[in-house]
């Protein structure tokens, strides 16, 4: 059985077209009719469609030939590399697909190390040969100097007419290897992905390692050791279709019973309950490194009663997105909340966009910040993921921070560019190298550079000096001494606990600058003059005035004496100084995101 399977995904950088050919295999393969065919089926989320961006791996079953073949298309922006890597673990080939207008990319080159530390045999195609900008011996190229092939390795294909989709099939099924059976006989799956479903419960995406899983089977998920009962199994066409086992090699779905979300992790092994009573000792399959989140923000309901709500709806997301981090957190200005770890600000912005579709709930969130590691005088180490977190300045020895190491494809024309946008961000060139030769060369610029500096805009700036033409990729390196401090911001002389936030010493005054007179825009105004201050620590560093709207009370009088026009005046003048005294300012959320955007 194991030698007719074969099992694939489709890695790239993103927009490379990894949905579109997916689509022409499903049609190529009979697996979905024709009236039920859309563009980008795999990409079940109205968020993947709108976006036109892949946000999680979908696994599908596909017959050809007398073979079994399973696909599982995954994202290809950087904030989900996990998805990726989950992907690349259940699976024993990768097709790598380069756009022939774009050439190999960042994301094109961090995905493809992932697939290597796999052991995962690569087939490169080219896609979008049909396209008038095609470059196809300029791809070729950069991709022999990449993976070291020969040329008649790498396959030519359009994901828009269903050129080459054929010759990847044959290749998957002769190049790829099928299934190894382990020599454990105890029957095993891993878990690479799950899902709360409102009928069915938690359902988990596995893929069996060894031995066959049978509906009503008693099983046992070793990480968080709760016994369970097979309700339904089956494949994904990408529908649900059931039946009634899932043998070594396969990939499918198993509907657990399990009501609670934390009891199914991804990366943990399934094992069958009776063996397991047998023998102890069988021992989980290799899951997933633990995910390291980059970006840390306190997430608060905008309602003080939707507490609850949101916690609910994080327990499902975290289910369905394994690289989601949350702990809970009290503010007193926002009440209960969460204190949530990111891949990325992408992965932020998709997170608040799920919570507010799926579950509708509303949320107010913290300025985003990295994880410093603190050193404090008495010995003692922290680590912090916010702003009120910061111990006394009195109290700290030394304070470190997460740098990454950045890669950078460019056409050699805006090295320049690069270089300065990078230089000005604290980053430090390690070195260049070429992939491609003649008039649009191409560089790969190696930097190591503080995560702080990539958080916010840093991507829109690279588009923005390279004209659209660069693409970045970024890993941990691990973290470096730094000072930082942390700024406070101030409206109507109290401190907004969701604007603080920690920065570089030397940039804090400008920083505070730009976010008071970004306020000083953003903020509506009130009946009242408002200060908008930048302080650190009780010092002010930065300080706007909003100005107050002025009711004509004078508009009533028609001439007459001028001592009551100045008696008018003065009773506004005292009753907007209550108003400063006992006045609240109301910061609507899209002021929130302006001062995120600075």
């Amino acid at each position: 059985m194991e030698k007719n399977i074969r099992n694939f995904c489709i890695i790239a950088h993103i927009d490379h077209g990894k949905s579109t050919l997916a689509d022409r295999f499903l049609e190529f393969t009979s697996t979905v009719e024709k009236r039920e065919m859309k563009a980008q089926l795999l990409d079940s989320m109205d968020l993947e469609r709108e976006r036109g961006i892949t946000i999680k791996l979908t696994p599908v079953r596909m017959h050809y030939r007398d073979y079994i073949i399973n696909l599982i298309d995954t994202p290809g922006h950087v904030d989900f590399n996990y998805e990726v890597s989950r992907s690349l673990a259940a699976v024993e080939g990768a097709v790598l697909l380069v756009d022939a207008t774009q050439g190999v990319q960042a994301q094109t080159i961090g995905n493809l190390y992932l697939a290597i530390e796999q052991n995962l045999k690569i087939i490169p195609v080219i896609n979008k040969i049909d396209m008038p900008l095609a470059n196809i011996e300029k791809t070729k190229a950069e991709i022999i100097h990449l993976l070291g092939c020969d040329e008649n390795e790498i396959i030519l294909a359009s994901g828009k007419t269903g050129l080459g989709v054929e010759e990847i099939l044959n290749a998957v099924i002769e190049r790829i290897p099928p299934p190894e059976t382990d020599s454990q006989s105890a029957p095993r799956a891993l878990i690479f992905d799950s899902v709360f479903n409102e009928y069915k419960g938690v359902v988990a995406s596995v893929r069996v390692k060894n031995g066959a899983f049978k509906k009503g089977d008693r099983i046992y998920l070793i990480g968080t050791s709760s016994p369970a009962e097979i309700l339904e199994l089956g494949h994904y066409k990408p529908k649900f279709i059931q039946t009634n086992e899932l043998k070594n090699g396969e990939i499918g779905y198993i509907v657990t019973g399990l009501k609670e979300v934390r009891d199914c992790r991804v990366g943990d092994t399934i094992a069958s309950l009776k063996a397991f009573e047998e023998n102890k000792n069988i021992q989980p399959l290799p899951g997933y490194k633990e995910v390291k989140p980059m970006v840390y923000a306190g997430i608060f309901p905008k309602e003080g009663d939707k507490y609850q709500e949101l916690r609910d709806a994080i327990d499902k997301l975290k289910l369905n997105d394994s690289a989601l981090y949350y702990e809970p957190e009290h503010s007193q200005a926002l009440g209960f909340g969460f204190r949530c770890g990111f891949l990325g600000m992408l992965h932020l912005d998709i997170f608040q966009e799920r919570l507010s579709r799926e579950h509708d709930v509303d949320i107010v969130i913290t300025v985003p910040s990295v994880a410093y590691r603190i050193n404090k005088t008495n010995g003692e180490e922290l680590v912090i993921h916010s702003p009120q977190e910061m111990p006394d300045p009195a109290h700290i020895r030394t304070i470190a921070e997460p740098w990454m190491k950045l890669d950078v494809i460019t056409p050699k024309d805006y090295v320049g560019n690069v270089m300065a946008l990078v230089s000005e961000r604290k980053g430090q060139y390690i070195n260049t190298e070429y992939l491609s030769t003649g008039s649009d060369q191409r560089a790969i610029l190696h930097y190591e550079i503080p995560l702080a500096s990539l958080i916010t805009d840093f991507y829109d700036k690279l588009k923005t000096v390279t004209s659209g033409y660069a693409s970045m990729n970024y890993e941990y390196k691990g973290y470096e001494e730094t000072e930082v401090v942390r700024l406070d911001i101030l409206i109507a002389e109290e401190a907004v606990e969701a604007l603080s936030m920690l920065v570089w010493k030397d940039e804090a005054y400008k920083v505070g600058k730009k976010i008071v007179e970004s306020l000083k825009e953003s903020l509506p105004r009130q009946q009242f003059e408002v200060k908008i201050q930048a302080a650190i620590g009780g010092k002010i560093i930065a300080a706007e005035r909003l100005s107050a709207y002025r009711k004509d009370v004078l508009a009533k009088l028609y001439g007459g004496d001028v001592t009551r026009k100045m008696k008018l005046l003065q009773k506004q003048k005292k009753g907007k100084k209550r108003m400063v005294s006992h006045g609240k300012i109301d910061i609507p959320t899209e002021t929130y995101l302006e001062v995120l955007k600075r």
